[in-house]
């Protein structure tokens, strides 16, 4: 693959064999950025699980302390005084019948759907579409629920969902890198305790066995998994 001159420039003095503590990946990433936009940080973890086996998935949620400076805009499926409970809470959208028809008309200007579960039959309906963008309201995940309120505050300040994928591999988003070190460190602490504490009791063997972080266009830099886990409560 080429690559730009900007990320050639980004990745030298990195060295590809080493394990970098997090405080000096971290600096490296914010010292590597070129982009003028506010790019993000994203963390790439790859977990000792097989996720062909339903008892090793590893999915969950999880409030980043200092959120993710990404606006989510939130579409909440509910009728009766729910609907004003969501837009006081902050939804950008609520309702019922009528937005089940807009998104069949190809609308889908949100990026996270809550639902009653009185409401889940009419969200049904349109399964095929949210389905495989990962919109579909998910009991598991928080997401069907009558506490329209807390979890659309939950989602506007900075909850993010996560799963491993085929290759046993967890990727997040973690913040901006305009929140400084400080402010990402800690997200990414909360998240390595959040990982821990979601490990499937069937993975044996090492389960974190290899990390990584990088800005949206900048260089990876591999992180020293004995450091990650120390640093977790």
């Amino acid at each position: 693959m080429s690559r730009g001159k900007n990320y050639i420039k980004s990745s030298e003095g990195r060295d590809r064999s080493i394990l970098y503590p997090l405080d000096e990946a971290l600096e490296k990433v914010m010292k590597g950025r070129f982009s003028k936009f506010d790019e993000s940080v994203d963390i790439a973890l790859k977990l000792g699980v097989d996720p062909r086996h339903a008892d090793q998935m590893v999915r969950s949620t999880l409030v980043l302390p200092n959120g993710t400076g990404k606006v989510e805009r939130v579409l909440v499926f509910a009728k009766g005084e729910k609907v004003q409970e969501a837009l006081d809470a902050g939804a950008d959208y609520a309702g019922g019948d009528e937005y089940v028809e807009k998104i069949q008309g190809g609308w889908l200007e949100f990026e996270k759907c809550i639902a009653t579960p009185d409401m889940m039959g009419v969200v049904g309906k349109i399964g095929r579409i949210l389905g495989p963008r990962s919109l579909m309201p998910n009991a598991k995940l928080g997401t069907v629920t009558f506490d329209v309120a807390r979890v659309v505050g939950e989602v506007k300040s900075g909850k993010i969902d996560f799963r491993v994928d085929k290759a046993g591999i967890v990727h997040a988003m973690l913040g901006k890198s305009s929140f400084g070190e400080q402010k990402i460190k800690e997200n990414i602490v909360a998240f390595i305790e959040k990982i821990v504490q979601v490990k499937p009791s069937s993975s044996k063997g090492i389960y974190l066995k290899g990390a990584s972080i990088s800005t949206t266009m900048g260089p990876g830099y591999k992180l020293d998994t004995l450091e990650l886990r120390s640093l977790a409560k």
